[in-house]
């Protein structure tokens, strides 16, 4: 009744809007039929015919649409509504600017008026609705990100340390890295610093919703790396219950608890979570558990002006079963690495805080201005060879958001004026100490240290963009970025007196056109550049190293790496017909200095591994971005069933090195599918069906050995109650347990050979939950 209800009201409030819009000038109805059937046969033609058997099953089984292209959003047709909402980061608190169109009834919630707002993004873009991740399971971020079209988000060992790659960003990081090529943000305020993103405060609980901007289109968060920006929005007052608990547990030796509550009370408002995890792990040595707290207070000073305040606190310890060879993980993917066995390895995060406010002031009816502190504090306790590394890093930023709508020439426009700025505090700091003596070190006693590294860096971006209603229902978008970074780096113990410094600047321009037709049709391309300095640590993972004393083999001074710097240019197209919502984009980026890492020496009985950084010559990004929202039946009192489905093209190669040619940058798979299709009752049942396919991942830049390709099918089933604040599911997980990999590490040349460099997906698993909501 609830879900009928709903899409009803949705649905009118969609023809509302451009009912509005249609009296402001003339209208234009053409068919849909076009872009719809070039969707259904790129994706059809992208998977090749030595890979179209697993897709073409997952489509059969899962996709009686009529064509084939993926729904970010329900879209409403309106065009220069952005200013509509003053802040991308909380559309729940947003000032309404003159102009936005006001409808009456039943306001949309907050991922909807998203999803509205990012509709005017000249580019790829969707919003996850953390209703719909909370159907099942929600362990890790692989279950928040999943059904992403562009994104590759795969756990390994069950840590929180998951691979996520937008657009090859990051592609041959492993898992449990700290993340890089994407700007991570909690309520539009950044996590991400020069050192790149640690990712133990990633709870995937707590949530309203995850906003994802791809590449270039995350523009006005300050965002200029290739991969783009994951914006994870914090649940407030206004949208919490005075009281939640949920529980989860499974297989594994899996469980989980969070209690919540938030309200609203005068003028002041607040949200608070406690999450508690643990697990025994599918592999040998991947046990883990996690503690956190989850808040933030807000707070209407005046009727124009709002202040919050956010505060996030988690302590994760992950043990790390260490990476396998292929035929290791599809005989026996429980098993571990006998060196990390050995050496018991393990991740510790003693406790990681990020403490924030944002303050949005409506100027007048036609300006915003938005300001944002944040101070980030995130220890690291690395227990994972010979040596023991105790990482201090804590980072200081700040963010300032100036929106106007006005007429330009005449025409609707509105402006947005920028900064984001980021520095560490007081040197970041690595202590390497021994942990078990060997080699160099035999002699040494336990927690002798043997080096000691500093870091310093600074990111500061002014950005500046313009969007302009050329013509009716056609925006030109245009910006720019300037861009200038400090890096850091010096040995300080054993002295060396070889500190590296370095300092860059750039500027980083980006223009698009969205046209947006009567019938919910959009078509848009933009061309940007992107650009991304080396993380801070990165300058001192290659040698030279001491070739002398207990710090043997470790590197003794930063090496120059240049910023990567990117041209993209992507096309696309987005909107509903057929009772389907679809967003298709094209994207081909050509890459210069791509930062890529490589392990040089695997960790043995008697060293650490040794992972070096470089730049490579040019290479290639691009790519397909596809997927398709369908309601394929309603029943009404019977229920409804429908389909969601992703698929992600990622073609990425050399472009003419001397090595390795035009071979392909190892890392993630090339072909990435993920489907559902789900029946839900009115009463609150529902139960669906999914399948995840891959194609194989090289696993070296010879491209001399890959893993298998795979397909996995997992199945749910729950229910929840229309009214008394209570829901149960089931979740099972790789119902065939199939033995796969699911993450590599890639290798510069394995000549052919099978290496340890996989990480396994894991097998088969039964999950519940229950949550109860007082209301």
């Amino acid at each position: 009744m609830y879900q009928a209800a709903y899409q009803a009201q949705f649905q009118a409030e969609s023809k509302h809007h451009r009912a509005v819009h249609d009296n402001r000038g003339g209208t234009r109805r053409p068919t849909a039929l076009t872009a719809i059937a070039a969707a259904a046969a790129m994706l059809c033609a992208v998977t090749g015919p030595a890979h179209a058997a697993p897709f073409a099953a997952a489509i059969a089984a899962i996709a009686a649409a009529p064509a084939l292209a993926v729904a970010a959003a329900d879209q409403a047709d309106i065009a220069g509504s952005a200013a509509a909402v003053a802040t991308a980061a909380d559309a729940d608190t947003a000032v309404t600017l003159a102009g936005t169109v006001h409808v009456a009834g039943k306001a949309l919630n907050g991922v909807d008026r998203a999803k509205l707002r990012l509709d005017e993004v000249p580019g790829g873009v969707s919003v996850v609705s953390q209703e719909q991740v909370e159907k099942g399971r929600v362990f890790t971020n692989e279950d928040v990100l999943a059904f992403q079209p562009g994104v590759y988000a795969q756990a390994a060992g069950g840590t929180d340390g998951i691979k996520i790659s937008i657009r090859g960003s990051a592609i041959n990081r492993g898992t449990n890295f700290f993340r890089s090529g994407t700007l991570f943000l909690f309520d539009g305020l950044p996590v991400t610093g020069p050192g790149g993103t640690p990712y133990e405060l990633f709870e995937p609980l707590g949530l309203s919703r995850t906003e994802i901007l791809r590449g270039a289109n995350a523009f006005d968060s300050g965002a200029l790396m290739l991969g783009g920006a994951i914006n994870y929005v914090t649940r407030t007052g206004r949208d919490a219950n005075p009281f939640e608990v949920r529980v989860e547990g499974g297989s594994y030796g899996y469980r989980k608890v969070a209690v919540s509550s938030g309200q609203v009370i005068g003028n002041l408002d607040y949200y608070v979570a406690g999450i508690a995890s643990e697990r025994d792990g599918y592999q040998q040595l991947s046990q883990g558990e996690s503690r956190g707290f989850i808040g933030n207070l807000g707070y209407k000073i005046a009727p124009n002006l709002e202040t919050r305040f956010y505060f996030r606190y988690r302590k994760t310890d992950n043990y790390q079963p260490g990476a396998l060879t292929v035929a290791q993980v599809e005989q026996d993917p429980r098993q571990a690495n006998p060196v990390a066995v050995a050496q018991n390895a393990h991740r510790n995060q003693p406790g990681s805080r990020w403490l924030a406010n944002k303050t949005t002031w409506a100027i007048d009816d036609s300006s915003s201005l938005e300001v944002g502190l944040v101070v980030h504090d995130y220890p690291i306790d690395q227990q994972l060879a010979v040596n023991v590394g105790s990482w201090g890093f804590a980072d200081a930023s700040y963010s300032l958001q100036y929106a106007r709508r006005d007429t330009l020439f005449g025409k609707r426009s509105e402006t947005k004026v920028g900064a984001l700025s980021t520095n560490h505090l007081n040197h970041g700091w690595l202590d390497t100490r021994v942990r078990i003596p060997a080699a160099a070190t035999a002699s040494l006693p336990v927690g002798t240290l043997i080096r000691r590294a500093e870091y310093d860096g600074e990111d500061h971006i002014l950005h500046a963009g313009n969007d302009l209603e050329v013509a009716q229902n056609l925006w030109l978008t245009t910006g720019v970025s300037a861009v200038k970074t400090k890096r850091y780096t010096e040995v300080v113990y054993p002295v060396t007196n070889e500190p590296y410094n370095r300092s860059t600047t750039a500027l980083a321009p980006r223009a698009g056109l969205r046209y947006t037709f009567d019938n919910d049709v959009q078509v848009f391309g933009n061309v940007s550049r992107s650009v991304e300095p080396p993380n801070t640590w990165a300058f001192l993972t290659i040698p030279p190293t001491f070739t002398s004393g207990p710090a043997t083999g470790l590197s003794r001074r930063g090496l120059d790496l240049k910023d990567q710097k990117a041209n993209t240019v992507e096309i696309g197209t987005r909107g509903r017909a057929f009772d389907s919502n679809w967003s298709l984009s094209v994207y081909r980026a050509l890459v210069k200095n791509e930062l890529l890492s490589v392990e040089v020496i695997p960790a043995s009985a008697t060293s650490a591994a040794i992972t070096a950084e470089s730049n490579a010559t040019p290479t290639v990004h691009q790519g397909i971005e596809a997927g398709l929202e369908s309601q394929l039946w309603q029943g009404g009192a019977s229920g409804k069933l429908s389909a969601r489905q992703s698929f992600t093209l990622n073609d990425f190669y050399f472009r003419g090195d001397a090595k390795f040619g035009r071979n392909t940058l190892p890392g993630i798979p090339k072909r990435f599918y993920q489907g559902e299709l789900q029946y839900e009752h009115p009463g609150g049942f529902y139960a669906s069906l999914s399948l995840q396919a891959a194609s194989p991942i090289d696993v070296d830049y010879a491209n001399s050995f890959r893993t298998h390709g795979y397909g996995i099918v997992n199945a749910s089933f729950g229910y929840d109650h229309p009214s008394a604040g209570w829901k149960l599911f089931a979740d099972l997980r790789n119902l065939a347990n199939k033995h796969y990999v699911s993450s590599v590490a890639p290798a510069y040349n394995d000549a052919g050979t099978d290496q340890r460099r996989s990480a396994p997906g894991e097998g088969f698993g039964v999950y519940a939950g229950i949550q109860y909501a007082f209301r």
